[in-house]
């Protein structure tokens, strides 16, 4: 079974259009810096990711769009959606159709989470 583990800040970020992030440090009207590196450390491909405010009914749009995380690969993912919500929950669809969920990620304190 794979699991969302929360890691430390990763040494590299692989942005969504290839580019690699220099370590700029973002933080939204009220001071807190939402962004987090995504890090798939699976054997598969992570095809879709939701990430919707603690509570929501349903999950949010999917974040990576016509993306995919490659295994090994990092992206970095703004989570501020305008609320100054910091809870979120997680969600990992890989290409074999099998999901990963982590509930209760603080956004503001965690800088990276490790999907494997």
């Amino acid at each position: 079974m794979r699991n969302i583990l929360t890691a430390g800040l990763a040494l590299s970020v692989l942005a969504l259009a290839g580019c690699v992030d220099t370590g700029t440090t973002y933080y939204t009207s009220s001071g807190a810096n939402r962004h987090v590196t995504v890090t798939n450390a699976s054997y598969a491909t992570i095809t879709n990711f939701y990430g919707s405010s603690v509570g929501a009914s349903t999950w949010e749009e999917d974040i990576l769009g016509s993306s995919v995380i490659p295994p090994g690969a990092s992206v970095d993912i703004n989570f501020d959606d305008g609320t100054g919500s910091c809870m979120f929950d997680f969600k990992a669809v890989f290409a074999d159709g099998s999901t990963a969920v982590e509930q209760g990620i603080n956004v503001c304190t965690t800088s990276g989470v490790t999907v494997s």
